[in-house]
């Protein structure tokens, strides 16, 4: 019976940016689980050398190109979904993007362009896909939301609004939704190490002296502990978990100081 819980036979998974990174640690756990993985990039090239990487694992996937901001591309996307296997069970937001720059030196442009991809376009996937998914009374969405959806970091000023948008936008999903049986929740996932964040992890960076003793697990979380998240989120063991953003964080959410060692110093 617990087995029954996780078992995704049958249904069909699009992860938006699931060429790499967490996107791609998350397709591969909802394909062990037995979903049919759909993946999308605006890259032909990464798309094509994920498709090699997921075959290694004898996972066999089906990827897209389109944006995830264009509505036009979006429906067709979606629409070539439908017509080769059905409509889409499970919904995972996951493609994004972050500017590290101060507010002041900030151009508008590139503000707008992390709310649109960041926050903007899972409303537009979202709203492709729960018509099918009200209709059949039956639907997961998974927004891939942040830390810095409930707290602000020096630089992220775009991020941290459109991640903390995509919390209320979660919350308001599920106002609408949730008496059709579809379950929307995020993840917030803490320092994940990742191709993006090796550099910064290296003994000696500041920033991986930060993450080592600001998080109460003292390591950094692997793509796969997210990835696990995904799956409950998925399940049918989260059939009455709604509007929730599960933060895989190690605890650093919970710990006002830091760890030095076995003794917390504030």
């Amino acid at each position: 019976m617990i087995n029954e819980l996780f078992n995704l036979n049958g249904k069909i998974a699009l992860i938006t940016g699931g060429t790499h990174g967490i996107g791609m640690a998350i397709a591969k756990v909802l394909a062990k689980a037995g979903a049919k993985i759909v993946v999308n990039d605006i890259s032909d090239e990464k798309l094509a050398q994920c498709k090699e990487e997921y075959n290694k694992e004898g996972i066999d996937v089906f990827t897209q190109n389109f944006d995830v901001t264009n509505e036009i591309q979006v429906d067709k996307a979606i629409s070539e979904i439908e017509e080769k296997f059905g409509a889409v069970d499970i919904l995972v937001n996951n493609a994004g993007i972050i500017k590290r720059i101060p507010i002041l030196d900030m151009p508008i442009s590139d503000f707008k362009q992390v709310i649109e991809i960041d926050l903007v376009a899972p409303l537009i996937m979202a709203k492709r896909v729960a018509p099918k998914m009200i209709e059949k009374r039956a639907g997961k969405i998974i927004n891939m939301c942040s830390m810095m959806s409930v707290y602000g970091r020096n630089s992220v000023s775009a991020y941290a609004s459109a991640k903390g948008g995509l919390k209320l936008l979660t919350a308001n999903m599920t106002c609408e939704w949730a008496k059709y049986n579809l379950q929307i929740n995020g993840i917030g996932p803490g320092y994940i190490a990742t191709s993006q964040t090796a550099a910064i992890r290296e003994n000696g960076h500041p920033f991986n002296k930060l993450v080592m003793t600001r998080t109460p697990a003292a390591r950094w979380g692997q793509p796969e502990d997210v990835a696990n998240a995904a799956l409950f989120l998925a399940s049918k063991a989260s059939d009455f978990v709604n509007g929730h953003v599960l933060f895989v964080d190690g605890g650093i959410l919970a710990n006002f100081g830091y760890v030095d060692g076995e003794n917390d110093i504030i």
